[in-house]
């Protein structure tokens, strides 16, 4: 299994070093470091799939000397691995170019964590069932239905969100983050157990 999430980052070395100057230029800019880690995180993430969808790689995958559960495992393993690579990143062009003696903070350090992983809850499942092509389509109907909600049928559900976000933020700190980890836990193991249902089905 560490053999197919090294896989996924030497397919990358290139693309690495364009994230790298990038994210510098994102630093020179002031740019939130939040963001910054979350956005190239799903990035790398999301090309590792583009990868596999090329020259039929499943073909190949599944030819190896690799379970179809272990395939699956090292894309939500291998998800966690990048998205602190990209962290490690971010930070050291950070203290190099701001000489920030405190490079994230813990918290910012979760966050980023935390958003990658009900992202990739979500959308992971979609990429084992259908193409990233599909997806990026799925998305941009489900934000024209978003819009369409709340312009017609529920112009109150932004503030409905907003008033649920702030009575969350309104428990105890220890609370807060126990409700919030333990959530997003349960979301990832079930994505992935949904995962692996999927794709031990699929036929390439």
């Amino acid at each position: 299994m560490v053999n197919l999430i090294l896989k996924d980052v030497l397919i990358q070395k290139k693309l690495i070093l364009i994230y790298i100057a990038t994210i510098i230029l994102y630093l020179f800019i002031d740019v939130s470091l939040v963001k910054i880690g979350f956005l190239y995180s799903m990035a790398f993430i999301t090309q590792t799939f583009a990868y596999d969808e090329k020259d039929n790689a499943n073909i190949l995958l599944n030819s190896l000397p690799y379970t179809r559960k272990e395939i699956v495992s090292s894309k939500y393993i291998g998800s966690l691995v990048y998205t602190s690579l990209i962290i490690f990143i971010t930070s050291i062009g950070d203290f190099f170019l701001n000489g920030k003696e405190v490079l994230f903070l813990w918290k910012d350090i979760l966050l980023i964590i935390g958003l990658v992983m009900v992202t990739l809850s979500f959308i992971l499942p979609i990429f084992y069932k259908f193409k990233t092509q599909s997806l990026m389509i799925a998305v941009g109907a489900l934000f024209g239905i978003y819009i369409l909600i709340i312009k017609f049928l529920s112009p109150s559900l932004n503030a409905t969100l907003r008033e649920s976000i702030q009575k969350f933020m309104t428990l105890q700190e220890t609370q807060m983050y126990f409700v919030a980890i333990l959530t997003i836990i349960i979301l990832y193991v079930g994505s992935w157990l949904l995962s692996i249902r999927i794709y031990a089905r699929k036929v390439f």
